[in-house]
């Protein structure tokens, strides 16, 4: 059953209710701030509505759990400090002030486990309609007032390392090879036994290696043959798997006890998830390698986050990154109001129209000015977001500048809209270096969303926190 937040308190408690009173004295002033924008009851509302959906009756039945006032303060503070949920319960627990923060008080703190629940139980919904809710608070205290809108997109990256195709064959004959073992220890041996092929796989990769080092005149036959020699080796530990998984739909492996079906159940559904995308992992590698084929299309770049996409954006540092594109649109006072992580990278032209009606749905009105780099810019979009009721739509023009085009990045107004828009490039390196957006954490593309969602949060507490109720000077645009 899920509650809104803890009941009345004992009475010892209320006897050494002086210690309260410390610990507030206790609380910096930024925290005290994130104290007040977290009592509002909007937020508490987005996230009980995501709780009440874990069960039909959650409301009403089943055994007390953590309340959502709780959930929603310690998951805040997880983030905002840049703690992992085992450095969130063991510094909860032994803090007054978080203590207090979180308001749990002296009641027990949710374990690491139980903050990862519910972190998923809220999910990316939840954390968008926090989200609305602190830009929406961020207009009432007169923020923002969406007279200007500045997007730009970047990349947050998977918790993948760098892919290679012989790596991924390796990862590829590994997770088969145990998830084939563990099914072969819960049913017993049937037939043949099967044969653990990491040690080969292990001396294949290393071949490879070495080969692709190699400056001398054989090393490419040399490389070519290692990957001969690793395919087939993948082949027969897919073979493998695809047997044991027809012994099992035909009844000749069974489980040897109750505990072993459910690993046998887990190991299968492994099989059936992973065979698919080592397929696709041997034709690319085929295509590349024997066929010099370097622009294979629906290319797999890590086993365990298949949605990872190979995205260049023009760093010399970082020619190509593997992630997510993620579009930040802000307003005033650094307040970011939309983000979207795109399942498939779009061009960054078709995301002018799209940003323009996200502030439209925000503000009600549109932007008096617009700003973007030029990798946004075609006449269309100028056109498009003219008749929408942007003013002034300052993104400057690709390739050779007509004379009314020059003209117009000449005057005031333009320049001094591009000097804004460059502050963009600084947000996105705070939320990259503070807020955690330079690596997902999560697994999955929902979880690309969730970690994103946090970050953006994040972001607008901080801007929150460091307000107060009187406006300060606004962000000039």
């Amino acid at each position: 059953m899920i509650e809104r937040r803890h009941r009345q308190r004992n009475l010892f408690e209320a006897v050494i209710g002086s210690v309260e009173e410390l610990i507030e004295g206790l609380i910096e002033p930024p925290l005290r701030r994130l104290d007040e924008v977290l009592a509002d009851e909007a937020l508490l509302d987005a996230v009980m509505q995501e709780l009440a959906k874990r069960r039909p009756h959650s409301r009403s039945r089943g055994r007390r759990g953590t309340p959502g006032e709780v959930a929603l303060r310690i998951l805040v503070l997880k983030r905002i400090k840049g703690w992992s949920f085992d450095e969130t319960e063991r510094e909860v627990r032994k803090n007054l002030v978080y203590r207090h923060l979180a308001r749990v008080y002296f009641e027990p703190v949710p374990d690491a486990k139980t903050l990862i629940r519910l972190s998923a139980v809220i999910g990316a919904d939840g954390i968008e309609a926090i989200h609305c809710r602190l830009v929406e608070m961020a207009r009432e205290q007169g923020l923002i007032k969406g007279r200007c809108a500045r997007v730009d997109t970047t990349v947050v990256e998977t918790n993948i390392r760098y892919p290679t195709d012989s790596r991924l064959l390796q990862d590829g004959v590994r997770v088969l090879t145990r998830a084939i073992k563990r099914i072969e220890a819960a049913t017993g041996v049937v037939g043949g036994k099967l044969r653990n092929r990491m040690r080969a796989t292990t001396h294949r990769v290393l071949e490879i290696a070495r080969a692709a080092r190699s400056r001398a005149g054989q090393g490419r036959e040399r490389l070519k043959q290692g990957y001969c020699q690793l395919l087939s080796i993948m082949r027969s530990t897919v073979r493998d798997a695809q047997r044991v998984s027809a012994e099992l739909a035909s009844g000749a492996r069974v489980a040897l006890s109750q505990s072993a079906a459910r690993v046998v159940t887990n190991s299968q559904a492994q099989l059936e998830h992973f065979v698919p995308l080592v397929r696709r992992v041997m034709a690319q590698t085929q295509a590349r390698i024997f066929k010099n084929d370097t622009h294979y299309s629906d290319k797999v770049f890590s086993l365990f986050e298949p949605h990872s996409e190979a995205i260049r954006k023009g760093k010399a540092a970082k020619p190509t990154e593997f992630g997510k594109l993620l579009k930040i649109q802000e307003a005033e006072n650094q307040i970011v109001v939309d983000y979207e992580v795109y399942e498939q990278r779009p061009e960054d032209q078709s995301l002018v129209i799209p940003t323009i009606e996200a502030h439209l749905r925000v503000f009600g009105r549109a932007p008096q000015l617009f700003a973007a780099d030029r990798g946004f810019w075609s006449a269309a979009n100028k056109r498009a977001a003219q008749e929408r009721g942007v003013k002034q739509v300052c993104i400057p023009a690709l390739g050779k500048l007509k004379a009314d085009q020059a003209a117009e990045q000449r005057q005031r107004w333009f320049r001094r809209g591009q000097r804004w828009r460059v502050g963009c490039e600084g947000r996105i390196s705070v939320l990259k270096r503070r807020d955690g957006l330079a690596r997902c954490r999560y697994h999955g593309m929902e979880g690309m969303r969730r970690w994103v969602g946090w970050g953006v949060v994040s972001n607008n507490l901080y801007v929150l926190m460091k307000s107060t109720q009187s406006v300060r000077r606004h962000d000039t645009c």
